[in-house]
């Protein structure tokens, strides 16, 4: 297997690499939500799975929506975990 050398490409910031999940994580969980509650009022959703519970339609969206990007935030990184060039951060092997 060829090892690629990793010294050469650049380093990005935390900043940079929080920002490389937390957008696309975002946009799709904005897309899903759209999608979702196109189909699916919020009111009709809290009749069947909360019926003890008043929750107004407003935060069945928010609720909605931040799941949406809680789940494609875990998406993303574990997606950044896997895409990590290797021995980037690692300590040497012990001998």
């Amino acid at each position: 297997m060829i090892d690629p050398d990793t010294s050469l490409l650049p380093q990005r910031s935390p900043v940079q690499q929080l920002g490389a999940v937390l957008w696309p994580s975002f946009f799709v969980a904005v897309v899903a939500s759209v999608l979702f509650f196109a189909f699916f009022d919020p009111l009709d959703l809290q009749r069947i799975g909360f019926p003890r519970h008043g929750i107004s339609r407003d935060l069945g969206y928010t609720a909605g929506f931040f799941l949406a990007w809680l789940g494609t935030f875990s998406a993303c990184s574990v997606t950044a975990l896997l895409l990590r060039p290797p021995g980037g951060d690692a300590e040497p092997p012990l001998e």
